[in-house]
Order: C-alpha cells, then sequence, then structure tokens
C-alpha cells in the first residue's frame, strides 16, 4: 500500500560518478526541511566503490545495485517501482543542492494541480544558467547540441531557438520538457501514462516522458525561483564516437520513429 507520509521519493542512478554523488546526497540532507522524503539510488555496475560508499556512509538510503550498466530510463524505472512518495523526483547524481529546492518544487506542484512535472533553474558551479528547458527539437537542432564547440553552431537561430536563448529564464514558464538531471513529477502521471521508456538505453527519454505528459492533458513547468549546481558531465560530448555515443544516437532515432518524425504536442 502507497505510504502517503512520504511526500517526495528521490530516485538517483549512478555511473562512476562515485565523489559527485556523496556530495549530492549530503546536500539532500543538509538543505532539504519541511516534508518527509526517501533516498533511492540504482548504482549501474559503476565499479569505483560507490555502493561501498553508500552502505558505509549513507545507510538509510535503499541502494539498488545492477550487476550492468542497464542504461538511464530501465534503472530510473528500477527506483520508480520502489517508491513510495506522492510525487517523484529524479536526479542526477552530479547535482549539488544550494538551497530547499524540493521542499520549494513539492509547494509549487501542490498549488498547481495542472502540474504534471516541474522543473528548476540549474547552474553551474560558476552559477552561469544552464539549458534545462527546451522546446522540442529538429534533427538539424540534435545534431547541433553535438557540435556546439563550432562557434557558427554555437551562435546558429537552429541551437538558440531549441535551448531558449530567447528568454531570460527568470519567470515560470510552460515549457516543451525538462532535462532529465531534475524532474519532480506527481505519482498520478505513473499510473497514468507510464514509466519512463525502456527502449531508450541513454538520452531522449526525458523528452518522450514530457511530450507524454503533454498528452496526457497536464502540463510541464520550469520554476526559476530555486536553483542546483549541475556540474554537468557531457559524457557523449566529449567522447563522440564511444559506445554510449552510439547507444545515445540510437535512442534519439527510435525516439523520432515513435512519434513518425513528428516530435511536438
Amino acid at each position: 500500500m502507497l505510504n502517503q507520509k512520504i511526500d517526495v521519493s528521490i530516485v538517483i542512478i549512478s555511473w562512476k560518478m562515485k565523489d559527485l554523488l556523496s556530495r549530492c546526497l549530503q546536500t539532500i540532507y543538509n538543505f532539504t526541511e519541511g516534508i518527509s522524503y526517501e533516498i533511492i539510488v540504482i548504482d549501474n555496475n559503476s565499479q569505483d566503490g560507490t555502493s561501498e560508499m553508500i552502505e558505509e556512509n549513507f545507510s538509510q538510503i535503499k541502494l539498488i545495485k545492477n550487476p550492468e550498466n542497464r542504461g538511464v530510463a530501465p534503472a530510473r524505472n528500477q527506483g520508480i517501482k520502489e517508491a513510495k512518495g506522492k510525487y517523484i523526483l529524479i536526479l542526477d547524481a552530479d547535482m549539488e543542492l544550494i538551497d530547499n529546492s524540493i521542499k520549494h518544487l513539492f509547494d509549487f506542484m501542490e498549488k498547481n494541480p495542472e502540474a504534471g512535472i516541474v522543473g528548476c533553474k540549474l547552474v553551474d558551479k560558476d552559477f552561469n544558467l544552464q539549458s534545462s528547458c527546451k522546446r522540442f527539437p529538429t534533427l538539424l537542432a540534435f545534431l547541433f547540441r553535438r557540435l556546439e564547440w563550432i562557434e557558427a553552431v554555437k551562435n546558429s537561430n537552429t541551437l538558440k531557438n531549441h535551448t531558449m536563448q530567447d528568454w531570460d529564464h527568470n519567470q515560470i514558464k510552460e515549457v516543451d520538457y525538462l532535462i532529465g538531471a531534475c524532474q519532480f513529477f506527481r505519482r498520478d502521471v505513473i499510473d497514468k501514462i507510464g514509466m519512463y521508456d525502456d527502449n531508450i538505453f541513454y538520452g531522449p527519454e526525458d523528452i518522450d516522458f514530457c511530450l507524454r505528459i503533454w498528452k496526457a492533458g497536464w502540463k510541464v513547468y520550469y520554476y526559476p525561483f530555486t536553483q542546483i549546481i549541475h556540474h554537468e558531465q557531457r559524457i557523449t560530448k566529449k567522447k563522440l564516437f564511444s559506445k554510449i555515443s552510439f547507444k545515445h544516437f540510437a535512442g534519439i532515432f527510435y525516439l523520432y520513429r515513435k512519434y513518425n518524425f513528428r516530435i511536438k504536442i
């Protein structure tokens, strides 16, 4: 039976991010108050001491140890299946809280029943804005995201439109989708649309999830009045021709095939 005494279930997957995950977990405990919560961590066979670190330093956390790297969507779904909260928060392991952000997102959702999912402002370690909410991408925009090191691509209208550079990110706004680093959603969403698409190993599962939320009649919101530091790893951009990059590209093409090459609300 669902334990409604738990307000938020925080689900974090980790792959070879032991130190960043440790910082993330400690900041959750340091800053989160005014709500009840549980933390569920899925270790995707990191083999870097992640599981041992959690067992030694955070024994209260529910830990799921995968014998292999199951990818993003399947591992998140493992955590969601164990979640008991009224709301579920998906966080990346490389996040660092500096505010009572989870309570702020909880309060927003409590006051806005039309919201199916919300994400907050993300910044880098120097507090520069990160593009955490975006417009649905074209295939060209997906390609340009991998070529941002080229100045002409970085300043292209295609990329600026996709990453919403025409907007200051300082107001609450309905957006097409939120990146998976921070997605706070109702349990009712899972009951109605299901979980993340297991066919997407790594990549656009966040786009697919938000699109299905829109199609189910809820809204997707960006909430800028609290922020989290995101020590973004950008692994597919650092290693364009790695195995995980190819899995990412496969996920992109799967997504477009799934929606007959028409990704829109």
